[in-house]
This record gives C-alpha cells, sequence and structure tokens, in this order.
C-alpha cells in the first residue's frame, strides 16, 4: 500500500514538474512567426523617423511633446489597437521650448559656436553682445570676488566646466564582452538597499553644489551680466543638454543660459589667459507656459481572449519624453519604437494573448519617471502608505526599454528569482541573436522602478552600450543616425515574443516577497 502511495505522489510530483514546464516552455512556432514579421517586414525604423525627424525633440510639458502623443495615438490607431488614449497622470509646472539660438564670438575675430540653451531659462529679449568673463566660484567667500565687475558682461562660469578635454584613443560605440556578460550576474546578493555608506555622501555634495549655484545665480542676475556659458563632459562638438532653471511655477528667475560645445568654450578660455579681449553676441529665444500643465501618458491594448484571464495585464512601455538639444532617437526614441513595433509585430499575427497587453509611453521620465509614477499611483497604488488598488494585482509584469539603441543582451530581474526559469526558457531561442543573459541585479532609473516600487513585477533588459554613455546621452549628438536597424529589430522580436509568452502562462508571474 505505501509503495503504491508513493508511486502515486511520484507520479503526481512529475506531472506537475512537466505540467510546470509546458507552461514556461517557448512556443517556436510563435517565435518564428514573430521573428518572420520583425525580421522581413520590420517597421521600427520607420517609426523612428517619424518621432525623431518629423516631429523634433520631445520636452515634457512643450508643444514638441503633445505633437507626438497625438501621432503615436493615431499611429496605434492606424494599426488597430484597442483602448488608445492620450490618457493624464497629473500636472507638471512650467512648458518650455526653444525657438531660435544663435550665438557667435565677435572678437577677436568672428566665429560661429556651439551652442544650445539651457531648458526652462529665458531668452535674451533681441541680440546682445558681451564682453567675455570668467567666473569660478568654489565657496560662499568667492561671491565678493566680482561685486561691481559683471554688469553686462558674457561670464564663463568655469566651476561647471570639464577639465582634460584631450584627444581620445577610445572607440565611443562597444558592445558588452562575453566576460561582461558572465560577471554581471557574479553577486546574487547584489541589492541597492543594502548599498555601502560612502564616508563622502554623494547626495550631500550634490546638495551643497545646488545650493551654492543657486547662490551663484543670484549673484549674477543682481550684477546685471548679460548671459551665461557653461558646459560639461563631451568633445567634438558634442554636448550634454540639461536644465538650466527649475520647470515649476515658482523656480528662481535667472538669466539666460547656454550649454557651450567644449571646443570652441576651451579657445575663448585661451584666448583669455594670453590677454585677448573676447566678445559674444547671441540671440535666444524662448518661450514657456507658465500655467501648471497637465501632462500624459500614451496607452493602448492589445485585449486578452481568456475569459478569465484577460482583466489580468502584460504591460511594456518607454519615455516617449526627451531633451531638447536634439531629436532623442536613443533617450528614448529607440525605446518607444520598439514598444510601438512589438505591438504592430502581436496586432499584425492576430496572436490571441489570454491576458490583456497594454503599453505605454511614459512623459516625465527625464525629469524623475513622473508619468509613470503618476500612472502607477493612479492605478495601482501608493509607494509611500504601500496601499494598493485592485488593479496592482492584476498586473503579471511589466517590461521596458531604456538604455539606448543597442540590441538586448538579457534581462536584470529585479532581485527576482522566481523569474529565472521563465525567462531562461524564453530567450533560448533567442541566444543565437546574442540574448541569454540573466542577472539578479538591477539596472539605472528607468521606469521599471516605477512598478516594482508598488510590489509589481517589473523589468528591464540589458543592452549593448554603444554610444549612448559617450556620445548619445542627453546630447545634441542624439539623432537617428545613433540607431542601428538589426539591433531595434532583435529588441523588438525579443520583446514581442517575452510580452506573449507572459501573457499565455496559466498564472502569473512570482512576485518577489514582500519586505516587512
Amino acid at each position: 500500500m505505501k509503495k503504491l502511495q508513493l508511486l502515486f505522489i511520484a507520479s503526481a510530483i512529475i506531472s506537475s514538474l512537466s505540467f510546470k514546464t509546458k507552461d514556461i516552455e517557448a512556443d517556436l512556432d510563435v517565435i518564428g512567426r514573430i521573428k518572420q514579421e520583425g525580421l522581413n517586414n520590420s517597421k521600427v525604423m520607420e517609426i523612428l523617423f517619424e518621432m525623431t525627424d518629423l516631429n523634433g525633440p520631445r520636452l515634457t510639458g512643450s508643444a514638441g511633446m503633445k505633437k507626438a502623443e497625438a501621432w503615436a495615438k493615431n499611429k496605434m490607431l492606424e494599426w488597430g489597437l484597442s483602448n488608445v488614449a492620450i490618457e493624464p497622470w497629473g500636472t507638471f509646472g512650467k512648458g518650455w521650448e526653444t525657438q531660435k539660438c544663435y550665438v557667435a564670438m565677435t572678437a577677436p575675430y568672428y566665429q560661429q559656436l556651439i551652442a544650445v540653451p539651457k531648458a526652462w531659462t529665458p531668452g535674451t529679449n533681441g541680440l546682445i553682445n558681451g564682453e567675455v568673463v570668467v567666473v569660478k566660484i568654489e565657496d560662499e567667500e568667492d561671491l565678493a570676488l566680482y561685486t561691481g565687475k559683471l554688469n553686462g558682461k558674457v561670464v564663463i562660469l568655469l566651476n561647471s566646466m570639464p577639465t582634460g578635454n584631450k584627444a581620445g584613443f577610445t572607440a565611443d560605440a562597444r558592445r558588452l564582452t562575453d566576460e561582461e556578460l558572465a560577471n554581471m550576474d557574479s553577486d546574487p546578493h547584489m541589492n541597492d538597499d543594502a548599498a555601502p555608506v560612502m564616508k563622502n555622501d554623494p547626495k550631500k555634495k550634490n546638495n551643497d553644489r545646488r545650493a551654492l549655484r543657486k547662490k551663484i545665480d543670484s549673484l549674477l542676475t543682481g550684477e546685471g551680466a548679460a548671459a551665461v556659458l557653461s558646459g560639461r563632459r563631451g568633445t567634438m562638438g558634442t554636448l550634454f543638454t540639461s536644465n538650466g532653471a527649475s520647470y515649476k511655477l515658482d523656480g528662481t528667475t535667472v538669466l539666460p543660459e547656454l550649454e557651450m560645445g567644449a571646443e570652441h568654450i576651451d579657445r575663448m578660455l585661451r584666448l583669455l589667459d594670453a590677454g585677448k579681449t573676447v566678445r559674444v553676441e547671441m540671440e535666444i529665444k524662448n518661450s514657456f507656459n507658465l500655467t501648471d500643465s497637465i501632462e500624459y501618458n500614451v496607452v493602448a491594448e492589445i485585449p486578452g481572449t481568456d475569459k478569465e484571464l484577460k482583466a489580468e495585464l502584460v504591460m511594456l512601455g518607454a519615455h516617449l519624453d526627451s531633451w531638447h538639444g536634439s531629436t532623442g532617437a536613443t533617450d528614448n526614441g529607440a525605446g518607444s519604437a520598439v514598444m510601438m513595433e512589438a505591438m504592430r509585430i502581436l496586432k499584425t499575427l492576430d496572436l490571441k494573448p489570454r491576458r490583456t497587453i497594454r503599453v505605454v509611453l511614459w512623459s516625465g521620465e527625464e525629469q524623475g519617471l513622473l508619468g509613470s509614477r503618476g500612472y502607477a499611483k493612479n492605478h495601482f497604488g501608493d509607494k509611500t502608505t504601500k496601499e494598493y488598488k485592485p488593479e496592482q494585482a492584476l498586473v503579471s509584469a511589466y517590461y521596458n526599454l531604456d538604455n539606448g539603441a543597442g540590441r538586448i543582451r538579457g534581462v536584470h530581474m529585479q532581485g527576482n528569482e522566481g523569474v529565472r526559469p521563465y525567462f531562461e526558457a524564453w530567450l533560448a531561442p533567442f541566444a543565437d541573436m546574442g540574448a541569454k543573459t540573466l542577472t539578479i541585479r538591477n539596472t539605472g532609473g528607468t521606469d521599471h522602478l516605477s512598478f516594482d516600487e508598488l510590489g509589481i513585477p517589473g523589468f528591464q533588459f540589458i543592452q549593448d552600450p554603444l554610444e549612448y554613455g559617450t556620445r548619445t546621452h542627453h546630447t545634441n549628438m542624439d539623432s537617428y543616425e545613433r540607431a542601428v536597424p538589426a539591433d531595434l529589430m532583435q529588441a523588438s522580436v525579443i520583446i514581442a515574443s517575452m510580452v506573449y509568452h507572459t501573457a499565455m502562462l496559466d498564472e502569473k508571474l512570482p512576485r518577489k516577497p514582500v519586505k516587512k
């Protein structure tokens, strides 16, 4: 009798394991169809072209962002997606856009200069011409050194300038090596919450730097300076754009400020060191929307077909907003184009997912994941109180793409070891395309965090960096040319497959244990 009981129990266990394996194994027929459509009939570069070259920059709160949202909605309606909407997530602050940027050195000779206005800074109210002076303030005591010396001057703010702008002998673009990928999961206990306490707290250092910059801005404005020239890292005409003032309605008044190409600003510094008079003329036209603007995300769905599971969700997304120095092709036009293409592939193939598949294109990511956090709060709950809404329990997973235009090499599992067997099975058919690495680690601040912090499985893909950190991330070179078509096609088919397989499971993906 005991032998029969043991045999029955063993048979039940084997049957359960076989069912589980069958439940998570990849559907090779569907993957073959996805590859056929996504590799031989791809529309991802066409989508990226329309989003970037035809639309332009997409700074949150700008007319360009509103135009992009309308375009994305119409494109997904054209494909036949369901419940397509431009959905508000909350208020943002001031809208801002630049309409003109002319700046040139006029003495000791004429030279057109490479520069971009810093976001949310004012314009010049016409053409201005001023002598260039250097200001270097390392602490509050230095402020007094410039009293009565800055009226009408164009200030090079040396505090914000990089050093060591020399010839480079390392390629800008690179792919992850097998060794780098293998080492990604070398420390399975690595946890962002357990980061070591640093002796020199970088957060305090940044806060101190910001506080000093506010006092510098107050000095420059009070002394009647005409404009500010500054720069960060970047060479060979590449400059990294950012904001020079707050987008909030009660932000402090500042001067017109330009982020300038390193070679051009360095030339002026050398001329000043040599005792030459340097003059600059400029005309900057920037416009503001001074109301507390309501901002939006773009949402679309492929409805589920299983009467028991169609209320549940599998989500994918990327941020549609960008900085203003270029057209935001790699940050994050590429991610948005891939997610739209993944939805197009699934819809074109007329696959019948059991769960509803929902794509969301976020705004406000560059200002702190604002769009995805607003959406998550509206739909799923409060990250601070951990009070969840019913929809929070319905989401199986959220997949995000936002680390440039490089091909997918695997998945950051965000500390969720339970998903490993699923992702191993689903990535196996793409090993020949370079995607096979799983790491328990998290990656940087992308929109998947808005889901993870509410207990929803949220994942960001591992991507080849290409030129993201060296040439395109938040720069005036973040353009269509920096996207590699083969990489975006590869990413599109992998994400379409991952989303489909998640939607077809009998159960939702495992969630991480709730922290007490």
